[in-house]
């Protein structure tokens, strides 16, 4: 009688990453402090090579054809206009059934066509943080954006939970819109709030501008994450026209890309809060006008 062989445990994975950017210095970091053996990071610059041997010196840096050569899942954390070209490079260098992730939020599972060409499996895994590059990433969670095949599924699940990451699956139809949201929420909020520091600065308070904005803009981010447009408040919400002419007239005098986006993002603002029925139509036309108007400038415009 013939017995069937015990089922072999599956053997550990190994793990390469090309880039030691900001995100792949520290998926590396967080791939090696969860267990995981990481064969190689590849870094280009000085500044690449300091994040490398600083966050995971225990990480041999090694050419990104090496490190693709020599792991079962290969992470590519480069920027998304060198990803097709990079993976492209690689191809040559990949093998069947090996794992190739990126880390962009914009492309596909497209980018990576040249791996799956030569029988890879592909996966977009996208961490929705903002990155330093330091130890100061290592301890925060973050959602991550998920697309791949079926058979992939598990893996990717399995790669976010020891990044740190809450898994979030994205039709690969929608990942540059997805990436869209992102981008316009926190890069363009950065913008709005440097801008909102400047105009403290140009009154005098620029020292205590954290103090001043700091607990209003935390209260606005919480309130707008759990409420929508029912957390707005403001000139505009009130539809204090008087209010919102003052503030264009004001800005005159500061840098065109601060009152464009004060006027930009007022318009936007007038036309959520109609919408949502917290503005009359008339009053909302009237805002619309007054944001419109030729500001009256009553000093040297900087």
């Amino acid at each position: 009688m013939t017995h069937p062989r015990p089922h072999a445990p599956a053997r550990p994975h190994t793990y390469g990453v090309v880039g030691a950017g900001r995100v792949g210095s520290v998926v590396a970091a967080r791939l090696h402090a969860a267990g995981r053996s990481v064969v190689g990071i590849s870094a280009r610059s000085q500044a690449s090579l300091l994040r490398a041997r600083t966050l995971v010196p225990e990480v041999p840096v090694r050419t990104a054809a090496d490190v693709a050569a020599a792991c079962d899942v290969l992470v590519l954390a480069v920027p998304d206009d060198a990803l097709v070209a990079v993976c492209e490079e690689l191809s040559t260098v990949l093998r069947p059934g090996q794992v190739v992730v990126h880390t962009s939020g914009r492309h596909g599972l497209d980018a990576l066509s040249a791996a799956t060409r030569v029988g890879a499996r592909a996966v977009a895994l996208h961490p929705a943080m903002t990155f330093t590059g330091s130890a100061v990433d290592l301890g925060r969670g973050c959602a991550m954006g998920l697309t791949a095949a079926d058979a992939e599924r598990e893996l990717a699940e399995d790669l976010a939970a020891v990044l740190g990451g809450t898994p979030v699956w994205i039709d690969d139809a929608d990942r540059v819109r997805y990436h869209a949201a992102l981008s316009h929420g926190a890069n363009h909020l950065v913008t709005l709030v440097a801008q909102a520091r400047d105009l403290l600065q140009g009154i005098g308070a620029g020292a205590e501008a954290a103090t001043i904005l700091r607990p209003l803009l935390e209260a606005a981010l919480d309130n707008a994450l759990d409420l929508g447009d029912a957390a707005l408040t403001g000139p505009i919400a009130r539809g204090d026209v008087t209010t919102v002419r003052a503030h264009v007239d004001a800005l005159a005098t500061e840098p065109s890309s601060t009152r464009d986006a004060y006027v930009a993002m007022a318009h936007a603002t007038t036309e959520r809060a109609a919408v949502d029925g917290r503005l009359d139509p008339a009053t909302a036309a009237v805002l619309d006008a007054a944001l419109d108007e030729r500001p009256r400038v009553t000093g040297t415009v900087r």
